[in-house]
């Protein structure tokens, strides 16, 4: 039998080993895992999914496209470098919970503003440390996204597993109306060379300042902004961003691509852009088992030859077989599982990716896309 340290606890009998107050995981699959409370004590529900990435986990929690989620942190220490204000994608953690091994309510960074734990409750974040992620992760990998549950307050399993039952899946949720910003609003210089129309499905603030940083002025609009709203402002380009949820149920905003494509507008899509973009040119998305989520995905792309260390968030992927190669190409493959990553559609100015080429704080292998976007602005 493996050795459990006195980090990694399932059963009430070996929260002796623990310290502070008593919180309970507990998976669709009726796994239940027992450790210790973080953050703000209550109750929260959510899809578990996991991230590999090793640093950035303050990026990770305000990524508006984890909104719905429950993240596993596969890194062993998170909290050690605090919490800055510096370091988000969003005004706020977006993340629905958090599951880590080791968890550190004191910090050394000198430029962290406060402790991760004070961050967690400011925001109202309920999460569970001293548990064995390896497990969790590996109960994932091997029987697919699933919901699940946090509590530090209710520790009866008969209970949470009721409250359980109620959580929709994730599959047939619209959430991007939930994070889109609720008017429009400018950034960058206004005399800047090129004006950028930006469909918010969940914006991370790193792609505005990519864009910012090539001379771009960007107007952001709200989610069920129409085509001819945004075409108003008499843009140069269209940037459709990434967010959460399902793309299949996106019909105002498939429609909206759609109408920009058949215009013959100059669009650029990142991930959940990247499926609705698919969507709007006939193609079908699915949901994937357990998703990719981290900082080292490695990706092929089919038209330079050469390979990229990439970040993603996504949980569905564009279905292979549905792309009519008279209306589009598969430019870009996952090397690990070979789901498609990138697509160019074929005699128009448009094309997307899966991953995340602004990621921060990297790698920065794929930037070069928003030079390709602004080269076709020209």
């Amino acid at each position: 039998m493996a050795h459990r340290g006195p980090y990694l606890c399932t059963n009430l009998n070996q929260l002796e080993a623990t310290t502070g107050q008593t919180a309970i995981l507990m998976l669709e699959d009726g796994s239940v895992f027992y450790g210790k409370a973080i953050g703000k004590i209550g109750t929260t529900t959510g899809e578990i999914c996991f991230n590999t990435g090793m640093t950035g986990y303050q990026e990770v929690f305000t990524d508006p496209s984890y909104f719905g989620q429950i993240v596993v942190m596969t890194s062993d220490h998170i909290g050690n470098y605090g919490a800055s204000m510096e370091d988000t994608e969003s005004s706020s953690i977006k993340i629905n919970g958090l599951i880590c091994k080791k968890y550190a309510e004191h910090f050394s960074r000198k430029l962290a503003n406060m402790s991760l734990n004070d961050y967690f409750i400011e925001n109202n974040i309920v999460g569970i440390a001293n548990v064995d992620t390896r497990q969790i992760v590996r109960n994932i990998r091997s029987k697919g996204a699933m919901n699940c549950i946090i509590s530090s307050d209710v520790l009866d399993v008969d209970e949470l597993r009721s409250m359980l039952a109620e959580v929709p899946s994730m599959q047939g949720l619209e959430l991007s109306s939930r994070v889109t910003t609720e008017k429009p609003f400018y950034y960058g210089q206004e005399d800047a060379p090129y004006r950028v129309a930006v469909l918010d499905l969940g914006v991370k603030s790193n792609i505005l300042r990519c864009l910012a940083e090539r001379g771009c002025y960007l107007k952001v609009f709200p989610s069920n902004t129409s085509y001819a709203e945004m075409k108003a402002w008499n843009p140069h380009g269209y940037m459709i961003t990434n967010g959460p949820g399902d793309p299949g149920v996106m019909e105002a905003e498939t429609n909206t691509l759609r109408d920009l494509i058949s215009n013959n507008e100059k669009v650029f899509g990142i991930c959940l852009g990247c499926q609705i973009m698919a969507q709007a040119a006939g193609m079908r998305t699915y949901k994937m088992h357990h998703g990719h989520r981290g900082t080292n995905h490695p990706v092929h792309n089919m038209v330079t030859g050469r390979s990229e260390i990439t970040s993603q968030n996504h949980g569905f992927a564009i279905d292979p077989e549905s792309v009519d190669t008279k209306v589009a190409k598969i430019t870009h493959m996952n090397l690990n599982d070979n789901t498609v990553e990138g697509i160019q559609l074929v005699d128009k100015p448009a094309f997307a990716v899966q991953y995340h080429p602004e990621s921060n704080p990297g790698p920065h292998d794929s930037r070069y896309l928003f030079d390709d976007f602004i080269s076709l602005l020209n």
